[in-house]
């Protein structure tokens, strides 16, 4: 198990480097169209610094966006306890524990590190799991903390903003830049690339966020195993909540990716 948790990480490394690849190819198109090879260390740039912008904010904006409230043990006793049992059994700081008020049974953990992370559940999920089901969830969202996967995420996260960004600008000037109508016109295959690649780079890069999110839950699933030692208590979980459904009210898919179960309704490319 060990060592297939070597090769998860080092399969979402080599994934998100996609994310380089994709940001240098929609500036290298945009500087060869304009002849101008700045464009290529702009995207750069631009990418670099909306992911860092996102990175510190994300978090936040992940918990208000699903309506997450904050809760003191005084509140949620029960949840409270259980995540702070657990961060104690994997030796990490206690995270915030916030609570959504949802019928479906989900939950998430978010935040760049450790020391600055929030677990969530939904009400859905504190009614209808038993102590055993429910530690099992959290250890499952706990193991995403340990292994660093929330910071993982919130890089993520904010690359795929940036290359829409990107993108966003690249049309822009595809459809505004006038100037350049006549080089455009000498050079349409490569203009008509440009504006295919501006326009399917959101698309693959969410694509990709899904892959290293997938490849995020395997991991978290052996963690969460090896904090309770007793994977059965997931197994049960997962039973319930694929016999009661995962989609929550607020439909959000910028953030699905972060929750235990799909939170949306019917057949996504998510799922």
């Amino acid at each position: 198990m060990y060592s297939e948790i070597a090769s998860n990480k080092r399969k979402t490394w080599l994934i998100m480097a996609l994310f380089a690849v994709i940001i240098g190819l929609l500036g290298w198109i945009v500087s060869d169209l304009y002849g101008n090879p700045s464009f290529v260390y702009l995207a750069f740039i631009v990418g670099g610094v909306y992911a860092l912008i996102q990175y510190f904010a994300a978090a936040k904006l992940a918990l208000a966006t699903n309506g997450a409230h904050e809760v003191t043990k005084k509140e949620e006793p029960r949840l409270y306890r259980t995540v702070e049992n657990l961060s104690i059994t994997t030796g990490i700081p206690m995270p915030k524990v916030y609570v959504i008020d949802d019928p479906a049974p989900n939950a998430f953990a978010t935040g760049r590190d450790p020391k600055h992370a929030a677990v969530a559940a939904t009400r859905g999920l504190l009614d209808m799991m038993s102590d055993t089901e429910l530690e099992a969830v959290l250890a499952h969202e706990m193991g995403h903390v340990k292994n660093y996967d929330i910071r993982v995420m919130m890089i993520v996260f904010g690359l795929v903003a940036a290359i829409g960004l990107i993108a966003d600008i690249i049309m822009r000037m595809f459809w505004w830049g006038g100037d350049r109508d006549n080089d455009r016109q000498g050079n349409a295959l490569l203009f008509i690339i440009g504006l295919a690649a501006a326009i399917l780079a959101p698309i693959v890069a969410a694509l990709v966020q899904l892959a290293v999110s997938r490849r995020r839950e395997y991991l978290a699933d052996s963690t969460g195993a090896l904090i309770t030692r007793y994977p059965e208590g997931l197994i049960s979980a997962l039973e319930k909540i694929k016999a009661s459904g995962s989609s929550m009210r607020r439909q959000n898919s910028a953030t699905a990716h972060l929750f235990f179960a799909n939170p949306l309704r019917g057949q996504s490319l998510a799922k």
